[in-house]
């Protein structure tokens, strides 16, 4: 077994809100290994973008601060390096596709002055070259008459092909880990194949590790190796993809599993077609968390004990943090 290339052990992450201070991310754990998949899947506000943010040394200070816990990129601990350190692991060892690539794009730069931009940072090579070298990730990319689209602004290109550019900066630098926050947000089902694939073709080629972060239990299907599902901050379960697909044990990502749409599904006795399912309720706000699991307001399976204890993760190669399911198995 190789060593984890990054290794995230009791990661702790807080912020200041009107509310007083409250935990984004309370002990969160994980290892990602050499040319990985692991996915991040949970709902809006269940703390997959801030764990990203922690990874690349960007929570912003004030409000936040991480209060504990290590991530150790290489045996390096990133929280302890010193911010000039940290500005040259971004891009160059840890790289990030994020969520909303307009919002990322600055609009008034060209495409391939962008890219190239990313390359200067952290390369050695005259202007002219960063500009050539855009190009041909432009190419990498799949992105069609590259040379043109080099010159094109943000505006001017369709949201699969932003997303293409976001990816050509994240791989500017071959980086070591890459970090998808919602690659396919907003983008219609083929051009989401189309990343997909074209992700996957990355890793292989450079041999990259991916970090998937996603609410969709469809992308993680489709794309990981290993999966981690969190709610309210923390990890509640995690192991093989296909083993938690297959067989999930916390009442959560049962919930995950169920509101994929099923093509085939038999209508119901009326003809109407069958429901979707549905977990009820919302993440609860962080300032309301109390001391026991924070899913038992939405849980079919909560019981006193429930209400009483926060459940630990617990488990070998696939683990789960729910009292009713480690009853179960006793």
């Amino acid at each position: 077994m190789s060593e984890p290339l990054l290794k995230v052990d009791d990661l702790r992450v807080e912020f200041d809100t009107r509310h007083g201070r409250v935990t984004a991310l309370d002990g969160v754990s994980f290892d990602l290994m050499p040319a990985e998949t692991l996915g991040i899947v949970g709902e809006s506000g269940c703390g997959k973008s801030i764990t990203a943010l922690s990874l690349m040394g960007l929570i912003p200070s004030p409000p936040g601060h991480v209060t504990g816990g290590r991530i150790e990129f290489e045996g390096n601990d990133i929280a302890a390096m010193t911010k000039r350190r940290q500005r040259q692991m971004r891009g160059h060892d840890i790289a990030m596709i994020f969520q909303e690539p307009m919002t990322s794009l600055n609009p008034v730069f060209t495409i391939g002055d962008q890219i190239a931009e990313a390359i200067l940072l952290h390369q050695d090579v005259s202007r002219g070259e960063a500009r050539n070298r855009s190009i041909e990730l432009l190419k990498t990319v799949g992105m069609p008459e590259a040379e043109r689209r080099a010159r094109a602004f943000p505006h001017e290109l369709s949201g699969g092909m932003r997303q293409r550019v976001m990816i050509a900066m994240a791989i500017s630098c071959r980086p070591r880990i890459l970090i998808a926050d919602e690659p396919t947000t907003a983008l219609d089902v083929t051009v989401q194949a189309q990343i997909f694939e074209l992700m996957r073709g990355i890793q292989e080629e450079f041999g990259v590790a991916i970090m998937l972060i996603t609410h969709d239990m469809g992308a993680i299907a489709e794309m990981a190796d290993r999966v981690a599902v969190m709610y309210a901050g923390r990890i509640i379960e995690e192991g093989d993809a296909d083993e938690i697909l297959d067989n999930p044990l916390h009442p959560y990502t049962r919930g995950l599993i169920g509101c994929i749409p099923l093509l085939g599904k038999e209508a119901r006795d009326d003809g109407r077609p069958p429901k979707l399912a549905e977990i009820p309720g919302v993440v609860p706000p962080l300032h309301l968390l109390g001391q026991g699991c924070s899913f038992a307001d939405r849980c079919p399976l909560v019981h006193d004990r429930c209400h009483r204890e926060k459940p630990l993760l617990t488990g070998s190669t696939h683990c789960v943090a729910c009292h009713a399911t480690q009853m179960e198995a006793a």
